[in-house]
This record gives C-alpha cells, structure tokens and sequence, in this order.
C-alpha cells in the first residue's frame, strides 16, 4: 500500500459522535490527502482511550491492539505511518509496533508527553504513549506548551516542527454580520455538556455573568450531552436572555458565529480549542481565559483574562459590551490571523516540509 497510513487512537475520523477530536483529525487527513504525498488511508478505527484510568479496561485495549496489529502486519506496508493524538489517555499501541516489523517512517501530530503519569493508574498507558515519541522520526507539536516537553526529552534525530492547529478550508467564507449595536449585544457560547472541564467552563461563565450588568446582553449556548441539565441549572438565573439551541450542524454553527458579536468560552482544560478558531473564521472575536493552548489561537483575535476568576473575565465583558470599534477590529484581526495560518494550504505546508524527507522527496 503505497502511500501514509492515518491513525487517530482517541477516536477515529469515522466516529459519529462530534467533537474537536474528531474535527482535528478529519483536518489533518484532508490537509495529508492534498500535500502531494501520495494516498492517505484510514488504517484502523481501534480506540485506545481509557479516561478512567481502569487497570482491566487498559488490559483489554492492550489485548485487542496486538490483535490488530496482527492483523494489519498481513497487509502491504504503506510508505509512512502517521498518528493524531496519542496521549496518556490514548496511546498509539499501533503505530510504532507496526512500522518497526515493515521498516518504514513514523510520525506523530499532536502527541504529548506527560512524565507525572508514569506513576498511578495511567502508568501502562503513559509509558506506551512515551514509547510511541520515543519512536517517531518527527512529531508536529500544535502549541508551545506540547513542545516543552517534546523538546525535553526527545531523542537524537527527531525533528519536531510547528503545525498550528487549522481548520478544513481551504479559503474563508464571506464576513459575517458583524456591526456597531443598536441593541443587545449578543453572546455566543458553543461548547458540549459534558463532566470535567467543560462543565468547569460552564460553571466559570455563569459565575462571571452574575457579576455583570443585567441589561444589554443575551447569550445563546449551542451544545448538548448528559450534563444539560446542570448546565441548563447554571443559566436559569439569566430568564429569557439565556438561549439554548442544542447541538448543531457545522453549517449552522457558522451561521451563528457569523451573527454573534463575541465568543465568551473560558477554555479550561482545553487543549487548544477549536471553537476558538471557528469563530474567529466568521470574524467573531473571542473572550477566553488566558491558558497555555488558548493563547496559540487566540492573539489578535480576541481577549484573555485571568484564570480561575470571575471577577475578571466579567470585567472584561462589561468593557468590550461598549466597545464596538474593539470587537469589530479585533474580528477583522482574527479573520486576517485564521486566513494566514490556520487554514489547509499552512497545515499543507508544515506537514510536506515533515514528510516529504522521509518519503524519500515523493512529494515533489
């Protein structure tokens, strides 16, 4: 099989269930699919995640991964193996075995080390997605946080290259409608209901809106999943200036950051948020808390406020709520910032420059 082999052990691109993963991943097939590396082919849909830390589901996965590899070992050896995401959660059981037996390249986006978990209930886990860095010929880091560790322990010989996280376009639409308000302004949270740092978001955004002004604003949250009613419990303090629209289509989510005057997502845990790009695409700047990740997409589009307080990102609210002439420019910013190095032809770009050396210049 001539060509890359793509694996995402998290959650393939094939999963029904919408998330930034699955975006992430569907972005970086197209983005390989048009470099001039020959075909890319989805691989295997195993998935590798255990985010509880549970000792016999690690034993399973680890049983159907030399399963598979075995089953994949009977198949013609593509020219490179490449893998999105492969984290202590997720590792990439697959990958490194795999392209050892056929002696061919393997690469790594988006893959992190995380020393602190080499002990407790992820050890296993951790040391297979230490292992799968240890064992990559480059690995593209999308934030310079990733990189710090990557730079820490890499071994002799490894490249690691920049690939800023992009969305699946290849140009921008036409600008949203974005104005100077004559009404409410509108805000605009897109987030899923989930445990975790989700819901810790949601719980921060509420805190900071109680601490803003009642009138002038409204806020619509596209999103769902099994903490609607919690979420829904945080809002209902706002009455009617609270929308929810549930979860939408792509194209409709566009829609809608076409039309809203500001983002308001605090990000945390967020690795490095694709809401946030997909905003700033519609010229919708974004106001989110200043974390490591959050900050390498939101620059000139948006704003960052002090973690882990509430006081602060309603401060900033209640200032950009009456500046117009900020939240247009910094749209226009962000749409300028998205066309330049977050779209398709950039990812293109950084990845051949990875690639192609080890594919022997097939690319060019």
């Amino acid at each position: 099989m001539p060509g890359i082999a793509f694996y995402a052990p998290m959650k393939p691109p094939t999963d029904p269930v919408p998330s930034g993963d699955r975006t992430m991943a569907r972005a970086v097939m197209a983005a390989l699919s048009g470099a001039g590396l020959g075909t890319v082919r989805l691989i295997s849909e195993l998935r590798s995640r255990d985010g509880r830390g549970d000792s016999s589901k690690q034993d399973e996965i680890f049983r159907t991964a030399k399963v598979e590899c075995g089953r994949l070992s009977e198949e013609e050896p593509p020219a490179l193996w490449l893998t999105y995401h492969s984290y202590y959660k997720a590792p990439d059981l697959l990958g490194p075995v795999l392209s050892r037996n056929w002696g061919i390249p393997y690469a790594l986006v988006e893959a992190t080390r995380a020393a602190k978990r080499l002990t407790g209930p992820y050890a296993r886990f951790a040391a297979a997605a230490e292992a799968a860095c240890d064992a990559a010929d480059v690995i593209f880091y999308m934030t310079a946080r990733d990189r710090e560790a990557l730079e820490r322990d890499r071994r002799p010989g490894q490249k690691l290259i920049r690939l800023r996280p992009f969305l699946n376009q290849e140009a921008l639409e036409a600008a949203g409608n974005h104005r100077a308000n004559d009404g409410p302004i509108r805000f605009l949270t897109c987030a899923m209901f989930r445990d975790g740092d989700k819901l810790e978001s949601y719980r921060a955004l509420a805190a900071a809106l109680a601490l803003v002004r009642p009138d002038g604003w409204t806020l619509t949250i596209i999103g769902d999943g099994p903490k609607r009613t919690e979420v829904e419990s945080l809002f209902s303090v706002f009455s009617d200036r609270v929308i929810f629209l549930g979860a939408l289509a792509p194209e409709q989510l566009a829609d809608h950051f076409a039309n809203a005057d500001m983002l308001l997502w605090p990000g945390i845990g967020e690795a490095f948020g694709m809401v946030y790009l997909e905003a700033q695409a519609q010229g919708c700047p974004v106001l989110a808390e200043d974390r490591p990740g959050v900050r390498d997409v939101v620059r000139d589009g948006g704003w960052l406020a002090t973690p882990q307080d509430p006081p602060a990102f309603a401060r900033a609210i209640e200032t950009l709520m009456t500046d117009d002439e900020a939240r247009l420019t910094a749209g226009r910013r962000a749409r300028a910032q998205i066309a330049a190095d977050h779209l398709l032809e950039a990812a293109r770009t950084s990845l051949k420059a990875g690639l192609d050396p080890l594919m022997g210049g097939q690319g060019r």
